[in-house]
């Protein structure tokens, strides 16, 4: 996969070359493509003169940023109590069916991962799955297949 440097480096230079700004240039980059590529760790580390360990020690302590690349379309479901005990291990094991993936794995056409979250903070929408930003509440098994339809369509388009 070609990495866009010019896009790192349009990252980079939004910014100061201060220390204090490596978070939010690693969030622009997770955004921008979805995970932190080696190449961007790498140009950040010179650009800011810092060792590379340190970054990556960042990197991976945020769960919300990701070394590996993501699929186009990111499902998190929550297995937090409330979700927990209205069956949210049986969503996570039908998404898994319909997906051929397991939690924390992106299919092998790119379009999703899943991702098992321990709260989504909407525990009277339990079970709760978000896909994207948006959130799908009370969700049953039965809602699965259409829920996922919706992004496949928009992957085709």
């Amino acid at each position: 996969m070609q990495i866009d440097l010019q896009g790192i480096a349009d990252i980079l230079h939004s910014y100061p070359a201060q220390q204090r700004y490596s978070l939010a240039i690693l969030q622009d980059m997770q955004r921008r493509f979805n995970y932190i590529p080696r190449e961007g760790m790498e140009a950040l580390a010179e650009y800011l003169d810092c060792p590379l360990s340190s970054l990556y020690a960042m990197a991976t302590f945020y769960k919300a940023l990701s070394l590996k690349p993501k699929g186009r379309h990111i499902i998190k479901l929550c297995d937090g109590t409330a979700c927990h005990i209205r069956g949210s291990v049986n969503l996570v094991g039908g998404v898994e069916r319909l997906l051929g993936i397991q939690a924390g794995e992106t299919s092998a056409d790119g379009q999703f991962s899943l991702e098992l979250v321990n709260c989504l903070g909407s525990c009277a929408l339990a079970p709760v799955m978000v896909v994207d930003d948006t959130y799908y509440g009370k969700v049953t098994m039965e809602r699965l297949p259409e829920i996922l339809a919706r992004y496949r369509k928009e992957g085709q388009s």
